[in-house]
């Protein structure tokens, strides 16, 4: 693999019991050994994973056979893919047709898989937690007396089972799971059906089964009267209605199996899923060994429908092995045009037509048997006896009437149809797959995930035939990409021991493995093959001469072998010579004298006969050997020599080193003597050194006391006159001090108390003022109470008016009702006289009434106007107020500025602390004055509170028009927040408009927002209205609560308003340090209903632009322009350099789609918002590309489906880039596209356009 750059599969097969698994272990250690990489962490290799999945695969997927105790009931082909310095980097296994039969049937002398009798054979706790015991007692382990191994101890392999299984990367919650399946199969075969007493069905035999049945619920952790009505009731589906139909003893009993089966094989493809995710697969690996594992020929008395599968891929691997060695040989020769006689070999073509042709094949037939309800196995021989009754390949037997015998190429077998239409229905029964989904295991429910809605109402047929023959070709393309290796097992002896060999077995099994063809082959042919270039490069040495550059590869390949004085090349000169000297008559016989060459030259490669590879081997090495001897003749020479140098060296050496040696030692001896000169020079100048210093510092040290001496005194002298000089400036400055102190605290006592009698005076003032207003306030509330009274009155006048009308109107009809008696006219005038008179009474109380209420209204009016001017004159006093307080400031700042200048402006000495504490008097004085005018401000701060509500509802109603005039314009983003909204909802909480049971600011606002949407197609516009309006309504929820009286509002039911209740999040942050509770009365709740409308219109109005900027260009991208097609695939740096290429289309999309996020982004439109508007234009495409491929049949091509998977891949990388905040679940949008995509571009080349439409919409249903 590493020298040819090509990946390798090697190919085990041999006869049941023949070794190929224990081969296959061979293989893959030394492929881990020699592939494995140093491992320093403390995690598990993909080696040692691949090698620890061997003792899982075999636990519970081999079985004793006949032939084998270790038989392989299943095939197995390893993947283990190589980086490019050949280190394993990953591994796959790929597993196939497990024998699932096995799991109900055994027949004696043979076992069931060998994870049963491990787990009967555990160790006690598990015992007792799996509630097993011994095999004997589970039915479906006694239908054999074989029921344990001399060369197998269950109970090890149990041990080394759960070992590989921790290696492999199954933890312990998982191993417990899986075998607590394996002991609920074992219980559920030992549950026995009857006939019930009551009703026709089949029940739980007796107790024991009741019990069995019982403990296979709990280890699946299912109801168990669950499990009972699954095996024993099927429910069928009709149009309106669902029938429970109850099945018969023999009919439960296969249903068990049925399940147990399904449980069995769900269970085996979980561990291999399992094994392969654990191992990992590298998707970067450049080669890859396959190691081939699969079962042998079989033919045994009883062949069924397992043996019709396993000899198919005996005769798949044999036209492969056909292939390779045969036709290939014959056809490199044919390439080559060298001299050949055709050689003949068995070819299986006509056994696979038989088999898998379609329509018409062997497994074709069984399909359509299977799908009849009321097809049986008869039925099924007899179509094939009328359909293959001339093919030289069937045979019917004369004695039996349902079999049939296929001449394979190892052998004739005889088949047994009984089993054929089961073993081929792969059913999974609606109530086992509910039963199992529904698990409390976690485990249990996911082997078995929820069926789609159409396959959950009936069992629905599926081959298992046809999903066998389709794996096989999956294996036979991987195998065409590899170079096969061949290994073919023989077993020397069928009783299984060692040191026997049957002579007429073994040569049976290698006829039958083709062994024997091959080697006819290879005699006959030139199996020795090379390169002009490789046989150069090898033999070259024969002949040096054709390495000067003379020679071309065909001369040289030809002056080698003439050098080589081969017999072969020799014949062939003569022949060559005797063809052109010879008449026709002779030809052929002159060919077939070639046919006996040992050699032949080809177009681009030598062929050798067998052993002439050998001999040119062998002359090559006579040629290195005799070079070899001049080589070390050569070396010999050249070691004596260099021995001879390496003596005299030495020798020069050593004298060199005595002669050194005695200098050294003379130098040694004249060193000391100057040593010894030296050292008595230095002792001698060391003491007379030491002598005079110690003189010199006696004579410095008394030099020094002295001075000091004289030095202290002086210091003394100087502190005491520092001393007395301080003290006299300390004494001075506090005399100036306390003077000054006692001026300030004068100066100060004065100004406060004059600034007392002022303040005093101008709060008697302001009571007086506020005494007048109060008193004017209740008399304009005594006359609103007289003009609420007699507009009562007036209302009461006029209804009792209203009255007298309706019984004046009903007198009138009463009279038009009586017949008229022309001969005796009565009229009542008094009572008309009457009626007159309370008419005329009560107009003129109307009158009275209207003077008085336009009488109170003028003086409601100039009390109005009263209260307003002494309101001004509050307003004026406490401005003027203001002012004085202002001013008081001023004079205490001013005040404490001159202390600072004069305690500055004083020496800085340190003060005593008499002085400290007297200066604190006049700041607490200070403190004094300002205490006293806080009575006043609290005046006029309680003042202010009474007069708020009353003052503050006119201003309202003059701010709205200013207020709309600036909230019209553009007034921006202060720190990300718009500023419109912020201004107009603080406008309504301080004018108390939220509160207002009548105003008309909400009416103004409206209205004013309903006039700036005039502009529709400026999205900018729209996206900064869209802005303010939601922030304004995210403050107006977080502010308003209804009052008591309001009824409770109903639940939100629009798609907008469940979406403004999930921004209460975003507009805390929009809220903080704003937002304040207040009561919200009807119009305020009104607003917030009609705000919420024009939210949601801005919002559809920017969806809808986008929309239709992206409608046109939708339509252009939805199929490929002729003109174009070949270009539309580049990559995006292509697709810019030409702005013609369709890519422009998907770009532009994109540009667009960039454009209006930066707009919303710039009016910081919340992302709340951003993510909802790109998801319904996201679903807005997907619909557009979807209806188009479905109703376009022009569009479902291979290029409009690359085409359009460029731009589902621009659109994810757009998704990708702006994050999750803006395009949400934008992505998922699209699932229905990308199907779609994904089917039109994989299985384009299998269906027809038509199919594709077809299933596009059945994937749409499912």
């Amino acid at each position: 693999m590493i020298k040819e750059q090509i990946s390798q599969a090697i190919l085990v097969s041999g006869e049941s019991g023949a070794g190929k698994t224990e081969s296959t272990k061979m293989l893959m250690q030394y492929l881990a050994f020699m592939g494995g990489r140093n491992n320093n962490t403390g995690e598990r290799s993909v080696e040692q994973k691949v090698l620890e999945s061997n003792p899982v695969l075999e636990a519970f997927g081999n079985a004793k056979t006949v032939r084998n105790n270790n038989s392989s009931r299943f095939g197995k082909f390893v993947e283990i893919q190589f980086d490019g310095r050949g280190r394993i980097s990953g591994a796959a296994i790929r597993t196939y047709l497990l024998e699932r039969s096995r799991v109900c049937q055994v027949s004696d002398p043979e076992r069931n898989y060998h994870c049963f009798y491990m787990l009967c054979a555990a160790p006690p706790e598990d015992v007792e937690k799996f509630k097993v015991g011994n095999p004997r007692t589970f039915h479906y382990l006694n239908q054999s007396n074989c029921f344990e191994l001399d060369v197998l101890d269950d109970s090890k392999e149990y041990l080394e089972t759960k070992r590989a299984m921790d290696i492999v990367g199954i933890n312990q919650a998982e191993q417990e799971a899986i075998f607590r399946v394996v002991a609920a199969i074992l219980h559920l075969g030992n549950v026995e059906f009857v006939k019930g007493k009551k009703t026709d069905g089949a029940e739980p035999k007796d107790d024991k089964s009741r019990l069995h049945l019982k403990t296979a619920a709990d280890l699946f952790m299912c109801d168990e009267k669950s499990l009972e009505d699954s095996l024993c009731k099927r429910v069928i589906v009709t149009r309106g209605d669902r029938i429970t139909k109850s099945l018969d003893p023999a009919t439960a009993a296969i249903s068990r199996d049925a399940l147990a089966k399904i449980v069995y094989s769900k269970l085996f493809d979980w561990l291999v899923q399992k094994i392969n995710i654990s191992i990992g697969q590298d998707p970067e690996s450049k080669f890859l060994i396959g190691v081939l594992d699969i079962y042998g020929f079989e033919s045994f008395k009883t062949n069924s429908f397992e043996q019709f599968c396993i000899n198919l891929t005996n005769e798949k691997l044999q036209q492969h092995f056909n292939q390779h060695v045969f036709k290939m040989e014959q056809e490199e020769y044919k390439k080559e045009q060298i001299d050949w006689s055709y050689i003949e070999f068995v070819d299986n073509q006509d056994i696979l037509d038989l088999v898998e042709k379609k329509p018409g094949g062997i497994i074709a037939l069984l399909d359509e048997a299977c799908m009849f309800p009321r097809s049986t196995h008869e039925t099924f021989a007899e179509k094939l006896y009328q359909t293959f009754k001339d093919h030289k390949r069937f045979v019917k037997p004369k004695l039996s009437r349902t079999d049939f015998t296929i001449c394979h190429y190892a052998g004739d077998v005889t088949y047994q149809t009984e089993l054929f239409l089961e073993k081929n229905k792969d059913l999974v029964v609606p109530e086992h797959q509910t039963l199992l989904n529904a698990s409390k295991c976690s485990f249990v429910s996911s082997l078995f995930p929820p069926l789609p809605e159409e396959t959950s109402k009936s069992s629905k047929f599926s081959s298992i035939a046809t999903g066998f023959k389709q794996q096989l070709q999956s294996l036979l393309e991987t195998l065409n990409a590899t170079e096969p290796h061949y290994v073919r097992c023989i077993k020397p002896n069928n009783a299984l021991k060692p040191g026997i060999f049957e002579n007429n077995n073994i040569l049976q099994q290698l006829r039958c493995g083709g062994v024997m063809e091959a080697i006819r082959i290879s005699t006959a042919g030139f199996p020795s093959r090379k390169m002009f270039r490789e046989f150069i490069n090898r033999f070259s040495i024969l002949a040096p001469e054709v390495l000067n550059g003379s020679y071309n590869d065909v001369a040289a390949s030809k002056r080698i072998l003439e050098k080589s004085n081969l017999s072969g090349y020799q014949f062939l000169h003569i022949l060559h010579f005797a063809i052109i000297a010879s008449a026709m008559l002779f030809h052929r016989l002159i060919l077939w004298l070639t046919g006996l060459l040992l050699l032949q030259v080809g177009k681009t490669k030598v062929f050798l006969r067998a052993g002439q590879m050998a001999e040119l081997d062998a002359r090559r090495g006579a040629v290195l050997g005799v070079s070899a001897i001049v080589i070390q003749r050569k070396f010999r020479a050249y070691l004596s020599r260099r021995h001879f140098n390496l003596l005299r060296l030495s020798s020069i050496k050593l004298q060199a080193f005595c002669r050194g040696q005695a200098v050294r030692h003379q130098y040694a001896r004249m060193r000391r003597a100057a040593a010894c000169l030296n050292i008595q020079k230095h002792s001698r100048k060391f003491l007379a050194r030491k002598a005079y210093k110690n003189l010199y510092f006696s004579s410095v040290t008394i030099q020094a006391g002295i001075r000091g001496m004289i030095a202290r005194d002086k210091l003394l002298l100087r502190k005491q006159m520092r001393a007395v000089t301080v003290i006299q400036s300390q004494c001075r400055r506090f005399l100036a001090s306390h003077h000054y102190l006692r001026l300030k605290k004068a100066a100060i006592t004065t100004q406060c108390a004059w600034r007392g009698k002022l303040a005093r005076r101008e709060l008697r003032n302001i009571r007086m003022a506020a005494k007048e207003t109060g008193a004017l306030l209740e008399a304009n509330t005594k006359l609103e109470k007289q003009v609420e009274e007699l507009t009562w009155e007036l209302k009461k006048m006029q209804r009792e008016k209203e009255l007298l009308m309706k019984e004046g109107g009903g007198t009138k009809n009463i009279a038009g009702q009586v017949p008229i008696i022309k001969e005796v006219p009565v009229i009542d005038n008094e009572f008309m006289v009457k009626l007159t008179a309370e008419n005329e009474q009560l107009k003129a109380l109307v009158t009275s009434l209207e003077k008085k209420i336009e009488e109170t209204n003028k003086l409601s009016e100039e009390r109005l106007k009263q209260a307003s001017e002494a309101e001004m004159k509050i307003i004026e006093l406490k401005t003027a107020m203001q002012r004085l307080e202002e001013k008081i400031s001023d004079m205490e700042t001013e005040d404490k500025i001159l202390r600072q200048k004069a305690l500055l402006s004083a020496p800085s000495r340190k003060m005593s602390p008499e002085s400290s504490f007297a200066s604190s008097t006049p700041l607490q004085n200070g403190n004094h004055a300002q205490l006293n005018s806080g009575p006043s401000k609290r005046f006029g701060r309680e003042d202010s509170r009474m007069r708020r509500s009353k003052i503050e509802l006119p201003q309202a109603q003059e701010g709205v028009d200013s207020l709309i005039k600036c909230t019209t314009q553009n007034l921006g983003f202060s720190q990300e927040k718009p500023v419109a909204a912020f201004t107009i909802y603080k406008c309504l909480v301080h004018w108390r408009t939220l509160e207002a049971e009548r105003t008309s600011a909400f009416d103004n606002l409206i209205q004013m927002i309903g006039s700036s949407l005039e502009k529709q197609d400026d999205n900018d516009h729209m996206a900064y209205w869209l802005s303010n309006t939601s922030a304004l309504l995210f403050l107006l929820q977080s502010s308003l609560k209804s009052s008591a009286a309001a009824q409770k509002p109903p639940a939100p039911t629009s798609f907008f308003s469940r979406m403004t209740q999930s921004f209460r999040s975003s507009s805390a942050n929009l809220a903080v340090g704003v937002v304040r509770q207040v009561e919200a009365k009807y119009p305020a709740l009104l607003f917030k209903q009609q705000l919420t409308a024009y939210v949601e219109k801005i919002y559809g109005i920017i969806r809808d632009n986008l929309k239709k900027d992206l409608s046109l260009l939708l339509s252009c991208c939805i199929q490929v322009p002729r003109a174009s097609k070949g270009t539309a695939f580049k990559t995006f740096e292509e697709s810019e350099k030409v702005d013609s290429s369709p890519a422009c289309h998907w770009q532009r999309i994109i540009e667009s789609l960039n454009k209006h996020l930066s707009t919303l982004k710039e009016n910081f439109v919340p992302p709340t918002l951003i993510q909802k508007i790109f998801i319904q234009i996201f679903a807005y495409i997907n619909t557009q590309l979807f209806n188009s491929f479905l109703v376009r049949r022009e569009c479902c091509t291979f290029s409009n489906g690359q085409y359009v998977k460029y731009g589902l891949a621009e659109l994810e990388l757009w998704c990708a880039q702006v994050t999750e905040e803006y395009a949400g679940s934008s992505w998922g949008e699209l699932k229905h596209t990308r199907q779609a995509v994904a089917f039109l571009v994989c299985f384009f080349y299998s269906f027809t356009r038509l199919e594709f439409v077809e299933l596009l919409i059945y994937t749409l249903v499912v």
